[in-house]
């Protein structure tokens, strides 16, 4: 694989994260939070636009102070505390331009929200909370903000797959695509766009069924042949009636050549237009399914957890994006949708310091009449909750690292 497709991984997990940011930042707005930064990227930014109050708009540059007017430090941003972004210094009846920065940052994948009081942490002299600040509004607008994000990445799964089925999902029928000269299925006639019937007296459709009854005839055989000998059915291209056949399937092919020296046809399948949405939605909840299905057997020890980090992901990408000449779209497009899920089905998790966690603590103040954790109480749950969660993806990144050639 070129190692050039695994910068693959840049724009497909970017997108992913990024509608989930994009997703609090629009339900913020609705919902009259202000909010300060929405990057593209993680910090340290290296450039950022904003609106002046007297019109126009300012560059902000490498990360420095907005304006001599600003009241923090920019400085002080973090990615990793917040509802989705890091929390602001900022206090109410200051002087700060409170026009939302679009920033540039370093670190090109995912992105963030900035917004005041996602920790309850911005309040005035006389205790109330900035009425412009997340903490400041009520509990249900505080969920609809929080959950966005993962119903953002929810229905891109359902765009990206309907577009997926709308282009052409790969099939691989019993259809030769090649034949390898000299191979066994050259001496044998076979042509390309010939078409299976059956195999040793076995009706297949699909090319996985073809190669799954070759492997087991020549496993099965205890003989010292270099070859096992094959009975086929084959419909050549042009013809109506199917012609018997044998090929001698080789026990030990050269690299790459397979048994009897073909290789599948993929056969693009488009769904109209009108159907691909149905079909996408469907494959959205299905998929989701299977992964709530996963995570419940791994918890209840009936599977071995198999977690990916981002040094696991980057490699699977680029993996994906390489069969893109050969395979379509299909394949890319299916995994920044699957990708999407995952992110948001992990961000819905009751874990603190994740989108899941901070709606549970929403819930437990609704359940105690609206009574709220302190803020260095919240603070240190979500503290905990971030230091385990990055303990994990530590372990899972070096496991990534130590078999990234296997």
């Amino acid at each position: 694989m070129n190692n050039w497709f695994l910068l693959a991984a840049i724009p497909v997990f970017g997108i992913c994260v990024l509608v989930h940011e994009f997703g609090h930042f629009i339900t913020a707005k609705w919902a009259g939070i202000r909010v300060e930064e929405f990057g593209l990227g993680f910090p340290p930014r290296l450039v950022g636009f904003r609106k002046r109050d007297t019109g126009g708009w300012e560059v902000i540059w490498f990360g420095g102070r907005r304006n001599a007017e600003d009241s923090y430090s920019d400085h002080t941003q973090s990615p990793f505390s917040g509802t989705s972004g890091g929390v602001s210094t900022a206090m109410p009846g200051s002087l700060a331009n409170h026009h939302t920065i679009y920033s540039i940052n370093l670190l090109p994948i995912g992105g963030f929200v900035r917004m005041p009081g996602e920790t309850g942490d911005t309040t005035g002299a006389d205790g109330n909370y900035d009425p412009q600040s997340f903490a400041a509004k009520s509990a249900g607008k505080r969920i609809i903000v929080l959950v966005a994000g993962v119903t953002m990445n929810v229905i891109l799964a359902m765009v990206l797959f309907t577009i997926a089925y709308s282009l052409g999902e790969p099939t691989f029928p019993a259809v030769i695509g090649k034949v390898v000269p000299g191979s066994p299925a050259a001496v044998a006639g076979l042509r390309p766009g010939d078409t299976f019937v059956s195999v040793n007296d076995r009706p297949v459709q699909l090319f996985s069924d073809v190669q799954d009854i070759v492997d087991k005839a020549i496993a099965a055989d205890t003989s010292k042949r270099p070859t096992v000998p094959i009975s086929l059915e084959i419909r050549h291209v042009g013809e109506k009636s199917p012609t018997a056949t044998v090929v001698n399937a080789r026990k030990h092919p050269p690299d790459g050549q397979g048994a009897m020296g073909i290789e599948e046809k993929i056969i693009f399948v488009s769904s109209p237009v009108w159907q691909a949405p149905f079909k996408g939605i469907q494959h959205t909840f299905s998929v989701t399914g299977d992964f709530i299905n996963q995570i419940s057997q791994m918890i209840a020890g009936a599977i071995k957890p198999q977690l990916a980090g981002p040094v696991g992901i980057v490699k699977i990408t680029g993996q994906v994006a390489a069969s893109v000449p050969d395979l379509g779209w299909w394949p890319i497009l299916s995994l920044t949708a699957i990708l999407s899920l995952n992110l948001a089905i992990i961000n819905i998790l009751p874990i603190p310091a994740l989108d899941g966690g901070r709606v549970l603590l929403i819930l437990i103040e609704i359940l105690r009449g609206g009574k709220r954790l302190k803020p260095e109480r919240e603070g240190i749950i979500n503290f905990i909750g971030m230091a385990i969660l990055l303990t994990l993806m530590v372990i899972i990144t070096v496991n990534d690292v130590l078999h990234w050639g296997s």
